[in-house]
């Protein structure tokens, strides 16, 4: 069981946005997906969540091949994600943000709501239930969507740059949820950051990206030992500094 990329291109035009990336989350794992600006980063997540069909390569998840599935099918599939901008909807309470999701999935009404109040008083953020969601602040914004990303109980859930923005304390604790959910609830997450301290802190196999390509992966120690990461990041002049 596993979601994956496998030898995934994306071509817009002439630019060539993804070259041959793979990559793999299983149940329970925290993979980080790092890279400097324009690595393709967000395009990997586009693809494997049905935004971006990929031009060569193959979204699988579990062996079945769902690279033309849309959004929508792909998250009644098991795939979850969060964006960069929150996008929760600004009308709504917290606790209706989640429950529409919920009604979205196929969920009764009344189901959705308890599984809504299930989530956030999970995730420790209960009190905000009643919020405007266009009050919050930052944080809890942040939170509050990686909350209505679980409804449903996915299997996987793509983070894309969660952290921005946030104090090391609040850094902190997200690493802390993302532990949370990965171990108690068995969910495959995929963390894309600019934060390397972050994702180097939380995931046990990192893959990194430049200019589309993968030009390393493996564990905290492989990427911080790689001369190929050093100048993605500092430049080819690193190794002499």
């Amino acid at each position: 069981m596993a979601l994956a990329l496998e030898h995934a291109g994306v071509a817009f035009g002439g630019f060539q946005a993804l070259t041959d990336v793979t990559l793999t989350v299983e149940p329970g794992q925290v993979v980080g997906l790092i890279g400097p600006n324009g690595a393709g980063k967000t395009t990997c997540v586009n693809v494997l969540t049905g935004f971006q069909r990929p031009t060569r390569g193959r979204v699988l998840l579990d062996g079945r091949d769902l690279s033309r599935l849309p959004p929508h099918a792909l998250r009644r599939a098991g795939v979850a994600r969060t964006f960069q901008a929150g996008r929760l909807f600004a009308g709504l309470d917290v606790l209706d943000n989640l429950a529409c999701t919920g009604v979205g999935l196929g969920l009764r009404r009344a189901q959705a709501e308890h599984q809504a109040e299930a989530i956030l008083d999970w995730i420790g953020i209960d009190a905000l239930q009643s919020r405007p969601a266009a009050g919050l602040p930052y944080t809890d914004e942040r939170r509050v969507a990686i909350a209505r990303a679980l409804i449903g109980d996915p299997r996987y859930l793509l983070l894309d740059e969660p952290a921005a923005g946030m104090s090391e304390k609040e850094a902190e604790d997200l690493a802390a949820l993302i532990r949370r959910i990965a171990g108690e609830r068995g969910v495959g997450c995929l963390l894309i950051e600019h934060n390397v301290g972050l994702v180097l802190s939380v995931c046990a196999h990192v893959v990194v990206l430049d200019g589309g390509r993968v030009i390393e992966t493996g564990d905290k120690a492989a990427i911080l030992a790689s001369r190929a990461v050093r100048e993605a990041y500092l430049g080819s002049d690193a190794e002499a500094a």
